[in-house]
């Protein structure tokens, strides 16, 4: 059973929070340990295992991002953040895990990654450069810009992923679900950027 049947809901992306935080509550009471506290270990187990899943299953949905990200899950797709390959590779090398560059955040990305080298070695040496500093925060104003914007992406490609599904259009939801992981991918390396310079301003 998927979290969407779970919960009873088509495996759309565009959801109501507050009916699934109402049927999440109605649930959890059903399958709450402390009903089957007389009944036999086996169907306390069962109802113990049933309101983990329950849990997990609505901090899943309850959020946007990781709704999209179980959904793309289900339709067989690892995302590159969370490849357990990757991470393999990455601990196995006693290095960080790469995220491959969007194209058109190449040059960017570089200038960046300059920046806060000389940032670092900056800070070695006890300076602090003003307009190196005023750089880095230029670069974070302009990747939480692209940061807003891939999310405004991503919720125009839950309407068509949603309508897809709506209309049974397959051709249509391969064209969204590229979409999706070409934008989450995308944020996920955006996230990672400003997370960067804060630490560099720090």
């Amino acid at each position: 059973m998927t979290y969407f049947e779970l919960f009873s809901l088509p495996p759309k992306l565009n959801l109501d929070a507050a009916a699934l935080e109402k049927e999440f509550y109605v649930l959890s009471r059903r399958f709450h340990p402390d009903r089957f506290a007389s009944k036999s270990a086996e169907e306390q187990a069962a109802a113990t295992e049933q309101s983990s899943l329950l849990n997990d299953a609505y901090r899943a949905l309850k959020d946007p991002i990781r709704r999209t990200e179980y959904l793309l899950e289900l339709e067989g797709i690892e995302l590159e953040e969370q490849s357990v390959r990757a991470t393999e590779a990455a601990k196995a090398s006693g290095t960080a895990k790469k995220q491959i560059v969007p194209p058109d955040l190449l040059e960017e990305a570089f200038e960046l990654n300059m920046q806060l080298e000389e940032m670092k070695m900056a800070k070695a040496g006890g300076d602090d450069d003003p307009q190196l500093r005023k750089d880095l925060e230029s670069a974070k104003t302009n990747f939480t810009a692209m940061l807003g914007a891939s999310g405004r992406e991503l919720e125009a490609l839950w309407q068509s992923w949603d309508a897809a599904v709506g209309s049974g259009d397959d051709g249509a939801k391969a064209a969204a679900k590229d979409e999706m992981v070409a934008t989450l991918n995308r944020r996920s390396y955006l996230r990672n950027l400003v997370r960067d310079v804060n630490l560099a301003l720090d």
